[in-house]
């Protein structure tokens, strides 16, 4: 069995392993380890991680976050479409169009009734 055809899918495996791992380790072997209070605390969520269940909390971050990777993943299908474009012709085009239609409407609806405005 020859595997020569499979050593560009091993290395870039491994080298993108190292590339995500090691950085990890150098900053965690050699970096600094000074916690203080501001540190451990709690951030980008909006409350606190370990208080009552019930308590309230403003739930505007999330439907930004949510709208963040909404809009974000559509905005990955432009790619592939921009990559492809001439061999999928006209009608590809004004499907794209279409799509870009509907996503602009979506975001001037949202921008409207002010899920974007962070108080």
């Amino acid at each position: 069995m020859n595997l020569e055809p499979y050593l560009p899918v091993i290395l870039f495996i491994l080298i993108g392993a190292a590339v995500g791992v090691v950085p990890q380790v150098l900053g965690f072997l050699l970096g600094p380890q000074r916690p203080d209070k501001a540190k451990n605390s709690p951030y980008e969520c909006g409350f606190e991680a370990f208080e009552d269940a019930r308590m309230k909390f403003d739930v505007r971050y999330y439907l930004v976050a949510i709208l963040f990777i909404l809009f974000d993943l559509e905005i990955a299908f432009l790619f592939p479409w921009a990559v492809s474009l001439r061999e999928i012709g006209a009608s590809g085009f004004w499907a794209m169009m279409v799509f870009l239609a509907i996503l602009v409407v979506g975001f001037a609806y949202e921008w409207k009734k002010g899920a974007l405005d962070w108080e």
